[in-house]
């Protein structure tokens, strides 16, 4: 089995390699959307957070309003450090029984946001950082998600340095062309991934 730990910035496509890897056989953990299910409504972890945090983060039908919640945590660390400790031991478990699930001979792809912010890369065996400049992930949300500039600039803040998640990076997808151009990244990477995992 080779670990792998996919990182990259808000907006730097990290998402898109994601599918490609899942696509050519990588099985994908994706703890953003593990996030969203340890806290959906009836469990201990939504329970949790509201304790923390209020009613006020709850919608009207009993969900989790993520934006509310991001409002609140965004730029207050120990807000944010109070949330993160309910989430992630709850993101934790659930990403330890997937793991157990998946063949030996697996190339398991871990897609971790904050990898840099939460020192994690000596988990994996190897680090992929998909990496775009500010600029072109500041064009992309707020022209294709259509996301506030002031939103994005501070949840940029809020994330490791372009510099800061290079530097754990083991391999580096640059994402600042055409999607044929990722391809073709994706497709090289693939085949070196494939090359560890038989050494």
């Amino acid at each position: 089995m080779l670990k792998i730990g996919l990182t990259g910035g808000i907006g730097s496509g990290k998402s898109e390699v994601s599918k490609r890897l899942a696509a050519r056989g990588a099985v994908v953990i994706d703890a953003d959307k593990i996030a969203r299910e340890v806290v959906e409504p009836g469990t201990e972890g939504l329970a949790r957070v509201v304790a923390a945090f209020g009613e006020g983060v709850l919608r009207p039908d009993g969900t989790l309003d993520r934006e509310q919640l991001g409002t609140i945590v965004f730029g207050d660390s120990e807000r944010l450090a109070a949330l993160n400790a309910i989430v992630h031991p709850l993101v934790g478990e659930r990403v330890a029984a997937l793991q157990s699930q998946a063949p030996d001979e697996s190339i398991l792809v871990y897609d971790v946001p904050l990898l840099a912010e939460n020192k994690l890369a000596p988990l994996y065996d190897v680090v992929i950082v998909v990496d775009a400049a500010d600029e072109v992930r500041l064009a992309r949300l707020t022209g294709i998600r259509g996301m506030s500039e002031a939103d994005v600039k501070a949840r940029i803040a809020a994330q490791a340095s372009r510099a800061d998640r290079l530097a754990v990076a083991d391999v580096v997808i640059a994402n600042e062309g055409s999607l044929e151009e990722l391809d073709a990244r994706v497709e090289e990477v693939w085949q070196d991934l494939e090359q560890r995992l038989k050494r």
